[in-house]
């Protein structure tokens, strides 16, 4: 019983502290909002070949499947919809979002592309002619990102029969809209096709920072507590909770931030600072994906898990 009630008010403060960021279902909305589309790591979950206590959960139906990271922005007042990332989950991701809009667009308004890892592009395969057959989709990327589609099929299809239509980003200069600007900023990664951003969205209310990938923090020319204070809510790479979560493998090789260092990292943050955190982009072995009770530890820390479906209100 103690149990229940420590984690009854862990959620009551959790919500206490996130109601000036989170949209309610039920409150007002913005006209634009953010909403998390997908929360896993390249590969999915289940992850392919996987028959791990993980992943059984699944394949004997005890958890749902995840999609794979990535964010959209719905803009109601001009019946608009952005994407951060496609996914291989794209037909999933956007039969979910554009049902949000009372007249759903046919394409994505703009697709804006983090780097050139298997869950963070693929998804364009899905606007050509054997699906969607979009016409000239617009699709933001970096220099080395637009290359990387303009010379490698079958993404050079895309371009060729203007299914896709390039736009170029560059490091810290925004791109603005209506009612919100999105800004790139590059983050050490393996960067062995393409460079490597994070986002920053901001609307009227509130600036939002997109981070799914990166390196060890300390690699990184910015300081993770200055960004944290400096925005409402940050989205950041979760892959792996810690050293040791791949059995047989050098996880040095996969360079990610372990989420206890993370924690660690931003151990002295206020609690109102901490509560800005939401880790996403969560590999198949974390348990923050399929364990409660590890959601429950991290949120007692102070921080928190993304999760599919949840809305911000920009």
């Amino acid at each position: 019983m103690d149990k229940y009630f420590l984690k009854l008010s862990m959620v009551i403060s959790a919500i206490a502290l996130l109601s000036t960021t989170i949209t309610t279902v039920y409150g007002q909305q913005s006209s634009v909002q953010i909403m998390i589309l997908g929360i896993a790591q390249d590969a999915g979950y289940p992850q392919a070949n996987c028959n791990r206590s993980c992943c059984k959960l699944f394949w004997e139906g005890k958890h749902e499947k995840r999609h794979v990271s990535s964010i959209g922005i719905i803009d109601s007042e001009n019946n608009e919809i952005y994407i951060i990332d496609a996914t291989p989950d794209f037909t999933a991701q956007w039969q979910r979002i554009s049902t949000e809009l009372q007249t759903p667009p046919t394409k994505p308004s703009g697709i804006f592309l983090t780097h050139a890892h298997i869950g963070h592009y693929t998804g364009l395969m899905y606007l050509g002619r054997e699906a969607i057959g979009a016409k000239e989709a617009p699709v933001y990327a970096m220099p080395k990102m637009q290359e990387f589609l303009q010379t490698n099929g079958p993404w050079s299809q895309l371009v060729a029969l203007k299914n896709i239509k390039l736009k170029s980003l560059t490091h810290n200069e925004s791109v603005h809209f209506d009612n919100f600007k999105i800004t790139p900023f590059l983050v050490p990664h393996r960067d062995e096709f393409s460079e490597t951003v994070g986002y920053t969205i901001e609307g009227s209310k509130k600036k939002v920072v997109f981070i799914p990938d990166i390196n060890k923090w300390s690699e990184w020319d910015r300081d993770l507590k200055a960004v944290i204070a400096d925005c409402d809510l940050a989205l950041i790479d979760g892959s792996f909770y810690k050293n040791g979560e791949l059995p047989g493998r050098d996880m040095s090789e996969i360079p990610h931030p372990f989420v206890e260092e993370t924690v660690a990292l931003l151990a002295n943050l206020s609690p109102e600072h901490k509560a800005k955190v939401f880790f996403t982009h969560f590999n198949h072995t974390n348990p923050l994906l399929t364990s409660q009770d590890a959601r429950w530890e991290l949120l007692q820390k102070g921080f928190n898990v993304a999760l599919e479906g949840m809305k911000i209100d920009l």
